[in-house]
């Protein structure tokens, strides 16, 4: 039953007083909690979820209360209005479901351990005490913990620990703060510490599974970001620490608690000697959102869940500010275009999608919010284009307004752009608001008609869509200055082409930069004038077209058939980004073949045409001094010289594994995957698989552990196939949080894929009781979505879901998803001729 009212309207909570007393062997809690406050009705409402509430008294006498679990509420009636005071006692199990207070597990030399961490957002800190779980409910908390405690081991909060007595571990009172961001973690940690310029104190806390150095490199990223944030924000980290601690099981990515945030192992902790840039890059990227978050969501959060976007669209950009400013050379924000970008531009296109900015109340839907290409990328594009347009000067000021004005307190979003517009003396908000209510985005066509060069937007979508009108105030940046600064009508007449073209002296463009949240369909005098001297572009300049010319490929406005004779010309490029988008392109190309087809043999040449140069040019070893670009590019033509089954790639990938058999973990990180994959799928026997399972089960690098995921699930036995399927609900092996790659990489193999959808259909059940309350659990129907692609899978994954639809936090889910594979079965069956015969010609 969806909750129709907001319980802080009724009791504005002033105080919380929490003791708990947590047994990890019998996995129970003890807690009292005291809440003061004030009451504006005489009965009032406290959250609460599988607590079981022994006695509530007030001034020392029982007071009679009522739980009514459909809405997980504890309901008081106090008899009066105005100040209150009263005390909760109850009991409840810590869980296995990484909501709540629950454990974490891990083996150290063969003994089995555990961790106590809590993730409480977006509604679980009711699961471990009785509160107003409200995000404007913001109050002070005191904490108080005593557990089965051994020695040797730590405890850390969101505040510092002032003293413990008989047992019980007291912390500091915290600042005004949701209940939400209330975090602990107790266990055998190790950890490091550090201090910035202001005296904030740093650390990063892991369990003793890790070599100590896997900490070094989030440390120097936290304190570093920690710094850039005081000095861009122009307002103090309030807090006397940052705490960064890496969890064994964790559902999120990581969350933003305020003063002790937490990770996953895999985005927090690695191994300095032997990562990936790209590695280092996510890992980077997400401390700094992470960090972001200590002011924007922590300090001043949002109002109610509906504005979410508010918290994780910020958050989500200023994770490249900060990475591009602590680490210049990496150039960050080129990576933003190949995973931001092109995650909001792809899903944003299906009809049916959310916009960034929903209503919502129900606590099943709220968790749905968290949809990272939209609340997440698309949010963050948005906000991209509003620094674009405003300055960082002008940035600045407004958040620097925009904390004092709210800071421990709450905004929305409207309050936000107001701030920005009093700095800038733009009408932020008006420009913004076509963006953040309004789902999809447009496409605008330049075009010349009647010797003018004439634009005009349009609803972009993937797959079947309703035109209702909807326009955009869009930022074009243009290259020609006849163009305005924002197209705000739904045509626009700017002048002789012929005129303009001389004018200028270059081919017309939109979008330069790539920072606004549109794609742009060229006639063919345009383009062409484009393509002339295509190699001559900036990077992303090159990834931009590509890019629009696959989203129109899939929108059905251009055929892919007329993309493939472009895709060599990019082909020898050394920007890693230019590769990434080419290879995204033609990876597109591979639902238009059958597998062991005439027509997959002809697109396996096209493969090793576009790949040969750069293979041979980059190796399979890192080069002392080479490029980033370098690093970041050679996994994109391995990966499509191994596709193509390149006889001299295949040798060479097992010949690394035959030298490094006894010490794989040892292999380069930016290539150890292909080495793998390619023993698994060309070498590969059962004593093999049970080797790199056993490794995976053993080794505490999650990077070597992602590797060994791919590798598996690639393998072409199906007995192989059957046995891993077997351990999907094998915690001991494959933890809950990691299943979801396992179960896209075996429904990605031909081979695997009716063990894969056979599983998750016979198991759903079993997986909505492990990682239902999940945020993540509607993604199972995202990864299935992405892979489907005939008339057959279609009416199974219909036939499967359709029953589902009602189910809270799954409806929009399914519906986008039907539409996803609806598109891509037309798709195929409308052009694989015209696109077969394009690879064709191609190569010849």
């Amino acid at each position: 039953m969806a909750e129709l009212t907001h319980f802080f309207e009724s009791f504005v909570p002033a105080h919380y007083d929490i003791y708990l007393n947590i047994n990890r062997e019998d996995k129970t809690i003890s807690g009292q909690t005291t809440i003061t406050g004030e009451a504006k009705t005489d009965s009032i409402s406290i959250h609460q979820k599988d607590l079981q509430v022994q006695f509530v008294k007030a001034n020392g006498q029982n007071l009679p209360f009522d739980v009514d679990n459909d809405n997980d509420a504890l309901r008081l009636n106090l008899g009066h209005t105005g100040d209150v005071s009263f005390t909760i006692d109850y009991t409840a199990q810590l869980t296995d479901t990484m909501m709540g207070i629950y454990p974490s597990y891990y083996e150290v030399n063969g003994e089995k351990k555990q961790i106590i961490g809590t993730q409480f957002e977006t509604t679980f800190a009711r699961q471990a005490f009785p509160c107003v779980d409200e995000p404007e409910a913001k109050t002070t908390f005191d904490l108080a913990i005593r557990f089965d405690e051994q020695p040797g081991e730590t405890i850390i909060s969101n505040m510092p620990e002032i003293r413990e007595e008989h047992g019980v571990h007291y912390f500091d009172t915290t600042v005004r703060m949701s209940t939400y961001l209330i975090a602990f973690a107790f266990g055998d940690l190790q950890s490091k510490m550090t201090t910035t310029k202001s005296g904030v104190k740093i650390g990063v806390f892991g369990t003793k599974a890790h070599r100590a150095n896997e900490l070094d490199f989030a440390l120097d990223i936290a304190k570093r970001s920690i710094e850039f944030y005081e000095d861009f924000y122009q307002t103090p980290y309030p807090l006397p620490h940052s705490w960064q601690l890496a969890l064994p099981d964790f559902s999120a990515g990581a969350m933003e608690n305020w003063g002790l945030v937490t990770y996953r192992e895999a985005y927090l902790l690695l191994d300095p000697d032997n990562t990936a840039l790209d590695m280092k890059q996510l890992v980077a990227t997400v401390i700094a959102h992470e960090l972001a978050h200590q002011w924007f969501g922590d300090l001043v959060t949002m109002k109610w869940w509906d504005d979410l976007w508010l918290n994780e669209s910020f958050a989500n950009m200023m994770e490249y500010v900060a990475t591009d400013a602590l680490e210049p050379d990496w150039h960050i924000w080129e990576s933003f275009q190949t995973s931001e970008a092109a995650m909001a531009l792809q899903r944003d296109a299906t009809d049916g999608v959310q916009s960034v900015h929903v209503a919502v109340e129900n606590p099943a839907e709220i968790d749905a919010l968290f949809d990272g290409a939209i609340v997440y990328a698309k949010g963050a594009r948005m906000l991209v284009m509003v620094r674009a347009l405003l300055g960082d000067d002008a940035l600045r000021q407004g958040l620097k307004n925009y904390f004092a004005a709210h800071k421990y307190g709450n905004a929305t979003g409207a309050d936000l752009w107001s701030a920005l517009g009093d700095a800038s003396g733009n009408d932020v908000g008006a420009i913004m608001q076509s963006w953040l209510e309004q789902p999809g985005y447009p496409v605008v066509t330049a075009s010349i008609v009647n010797g003018d060069l004439k634009l005009t937007q349009q609803q972009f979508f993937i797959g079947e869509g309703k035109e209702v009108g909807r326009t955009w105030q869009i930022p074009l940046s243009s290259n020609y200055d006849a163009a305005p600064t924002i197209m705000k009508d739904r045509e626009l007449n700017l002048g002789n082409y012929q005129d303009l073209r001389a004018k200028n002296g270059k081919p017309f463009r939109l979008n330069v930069g790539n920072n606004s949240h549109f794609i742009v369909k060229y006639d063919q005098t345009l383009l062409d004038d484009i393509l002339t001297d295509v190699e001559s572009l900036d990077s992303i300049s090159q990834l931009q077209l590509l890019q629009d010319l696959r989203l129109l490929s899939e929108g059905r406005q251009i055929s892919y058939a007329d993309v493939v004779p472009l895709l060599s010309r990019f082909s020898n490029s050394k920007s890693s980004i230019v590769n990434a988008a080419l290879y995204s392109v033609a990876n597109n190309l591979k639902k238009f073949v059958e597998p062991a087809s005439a027509e997959e043999g002809q697109l396996k040449v096209l493969f090793d045409r576009l790949s040969e140069k750069q293979v041979a040019r980059l190796g399979w070893a890192g080069k002392n001094g080479e490029s980033n670009d370098d690093q970041l590019t050679r996994p994109h033509v391995l990966r499509a010289s191994l596709f193509a089954e390149n006889q001299n790639a295949i040798s060479a990938a097992h010949n690394l594994f035959t030298k490094n058999q006894d010490r794989l973990a040892s292999l380069p990180a930016d290539t150890r995957v292909f080495i793998l994959t390619n023993e698994v799928k060309h070498y590969g026997s059962e004593q093999l698989f049970d080797q790199l399972l056993n490794d995976y089960r053993q080794t505490s690098d999650s990077s070597y552990k992602s590797d060994i995921c791919a590798a598996l699930t690639n393998t072409p036995d199906t007995r192989l196939v059957d046995k891993l399927v077997s351990k999907f609900e094998d915690a001991e092996t494959i933890k809950p949080q990691d299943l979801r790659a396992w179960y896209r990489g075996v429904l990605s193999n031909e081979k695997g894929q009716q063990a894969a959808w056979n599983w998750i259909r016979d198991e759903w059940q079993w997986l909505d009781d492990t990682v239902g309350g999940d945020m993540e659990f509607a993604t199972y129907i995202t990864v299935t979505s992405g892979i489907f692609r005939t008339p057959a899978r279609l009416a199974e994954f219909k036939e499967f879901f359709e029953p589902k639809l009602n189910t809270p936090g799954l409806t929009r889910e399914i519906k986008m998803d039907i539409k996803v594979i609806e598109s891509r079965v037309n798709l195929v069956n409308d052009e694989k001729d015209a696109v077969n015969t394009a690879v064709k010609d191609a190569i010849k």
